[in-house]
């Protein structure tokens, strides 16, 4: 549930993120899983082959992944209007011998459309002395290591990896988020986002050194000054954790005194 809401979750951002704010307006929500072997109405090309121990059945994903991305994008205030679903498992030959070939570890594609001003397509210049903003929730050690976790095999990772990566969703946080990037590209002209990048994978690590390199720029950033409901978080828990509903922004000094 939480892993679909967040991707969910992600996508909203990715399209609140683009160009210098825009509008999320629909969603979808997509899943691939191995076969799901529904008791007592097994199908004859389901053969139980088995699976890792610390992951969910293939069914347990698909009765509550589908109700998170769901839940997210109702929560949030957009309609999921459309996806897909499909399942796959396989015994195949292989130069090692027999392997079994499937989706355990599931895919969960978010998409959406959305729509955006012709003046805020494009990124502006940020300005020597622009403010660095962090905009949402405050940092938690949740999600440490999810973009690499996502990006693994099963089983390539431990378990305490595994689990560690695991976000949790706030819809309600994200929606006051959108709020304020509504208002600033509702003033046109006077917009006062210069470069706006959704918090993702890698967290403030990866979205801050973005923000400033594609606006050629450099930045200091105060690693205390960033909202944080764990003062206790080491200064790189701090940097890399990847709590959710969170963007970065560069606001020029004037704008931001406005």
């Amino acid at each position: 549930f939480p892993g679909a809401a967040t991707g969910s979750g992600g996508e909203i951002r990715d399209e609140g993120a683009t160009g210098r704010g825009a509008k999320p307006k629909a969603g979808l929500t997509g899943f691939t899983v191995s076969n799901l072997q529904i008791p007592g109405f097994e199908q004859p090309w389901e053969v139980p082959y088995g699976k890792p121990e610390r992951i969910v059945t293939a069914l347990d994903i698909m009765i509550e992944g589908p109700l998170g991305g769901a839940a997210f994008n109702n929560e949030f205030g957009r309609p999921a209007l459309t996806g897909y679903f499909r399942t796959f498992e396989q015994s195949i030959t292989t130069p090692r011998g027999e392997e079994v070939r499937g989706y355990h570890k599931p895919i969960m594609l978010a998409g959406g459309m959305g729509n955006i001003r012709a003046e805020h397509v494009q990124k502006a210049e940020i300005t020597v002395g622009s403010k660095l903003i962090v905009l949402g929730g405050p940092a938690m050690l949740i999600g440490l290591g999810g973009g690499a976790a996502s990006s693994m095999a099963t089983g390539a990772s431990s378990a305490d990896l595994d689990f560690a990566s695991v976000q949790r969703e706030n819809p309600e946080m994200e929606r006051r988020c959108q709020e304020v990037i509504d208002r600033c590209w509702q003033l046109g002209d006077k917009n006062p986002i210069s470069f706006i990048h959704d918090v993702g994978a890698g967290g403030l690590s990866n979205a801050f050194p973005e923000l400033v390199n594609d606006g050629e720029r450099g930045g200091r950033f105060e690693l205390r000054n960033i909202p944080n409901d764990e003062p206790g978080m080491a200064p790189h828990e701090i940097w890399s954790n990847e709590s959710q509903e969170r963007y970065v922004m560069a606001v020029g000094v004037a704008d931001f005194e406005r």
